[in-house]
C-alpha cells in the first residue's frame, strides 16, 4: 500500500499543495483499518472527524422514517466522506458501512480546520465535493418521484457503470458486490422487486450477476428502459 503522502497526492483535495504543506497534512492523520460488514459511524453520532479511503470501500446510508436503509452512495480509494461536519460542527448525517475490508485516515476536525484555514483552495474543493453528492442525491429524488422502479433500476445500474464501472470484452462490470437487497436501497424499493427487475433484465440478456458482480452487456438496450 502506497504511503500517506502519495495517497494525499493522488486526492483532488489535497493535490494543489506541496511537498512540505502534504508533510504538515500527514502528521494530522490518523489510520483505522475494518473489516466488511463494521460501522465506521452512526447517523446521528456527533461528528468529529473527516475521512478518506486508503484501500477497500465503504457504503454511506440514511435510515428513512419506515426504517428501511437508502444507500446514498460508494465511496472508493481515494475519496473523502463525511465532509460535510466540517463546515457545521455537527452530527453525521449519514451511516458508513464497510462494504470490503478497508483501511482508512481520518483528520480530526479541529486538525482539519487549522488546515482548511491555512489553504481557502481545499475549502473550495471540499465545497465542490459536498455540491456534487448533493446533485447525486437531487437526482435520487427525483427519479423517486418520476420513474418507475424498472426505470429507476436502469438509471441506477447506468449510473454505477459510469461511476464505478470498468470496461471489458463482454461489456461494463460495475466493480462493487452489489446485492439486490443493495440496488433496492439505491432505488427505494423492496429485495423481491429489485430481484424480478434484475432477472428480467437478465431474460433480455441486458446484463449478467455473478457473485454479486453485475455486468451491463448491452448499455443501449438499459438505456432504452429510461
Amino acid at each position: 500500500m502506497a504511503g500517506n503522502i502519495e495517497i494525499l497526492q493522488s486526492i483532488p483535495l489535497f493535490s494543489l499543495l506541496d511537498k512540505q504543506q502534504l508533510e504538515k497534512v500527514e502528521k494530522s492523520i490518523l489510520e483505522r483499518s475494518y473489516q466488511k460488514g463494521r460501522i465506521i459511524f452512526m447517523e446521528g453520532e456527533l461528528g468529529e472527524a473527516i475521512f478518506f479511503i486508503k484501500s477497500g470501500r465503504v457504503k454511506v446510508t440514511k435510515q428513512t422514517k419506515d426504517g428501511r436503509e437508502h444507500i446514498l452512495h460508494f465511496i472508493n480509494p481515494g475519496e473523502v466522506f463525511a465532509e460535510v461536519i466540517l463546515f457545521d460542527e455537527g452530527t453525521y448525517p449519514a451511516t458508513a458501512e464497510v462494504v470490503e475490508d478497508c483501511t482508512v485516515g481520518l483528520i480530526r476536525n479541529a486538525d482539519m480546520g487549522k488546515i482548511v484555514g491555512s489553504h481557502p483552495d481545499i475549502a473550495l474543493a471540499l465545497l465542490k465535493i459536498m455540491a456534487r453528492r448533493l446533485r447525486i442525491a437531487q437526482n435520487q429524488l427525483i427519479e423517486l418521484a418520476l420513474m418507475d422502479t424498472t426505470r429507476r433500476a436502469a438509471s441506477m445500474l447506468l449510473f454505477l457503470a459510469g461511476e464505478q464501472g470498468i470496461k471489458t470484452d463482454r461489456g461494463i462490470v460495475i466493480d462493487i458486490s452489489l446485492t439486490n437487497q443493495d440496488l433496492a436501497s439505491l432505488i427505494g424499493t423492496s429485495r423481491e422487486t429489485a430481484n424480478r427487475i434484475l432477472n428480467d433484465f437478465k431474460k433480455q440478456k441486458t446484463i449478467d450477476v455473478k457473485k454479486g458482480q453485475v455486468t451491463i452487456l448491452d448499455k443501449y438496450r438499459l438505456q432504452s428502459w429510461i
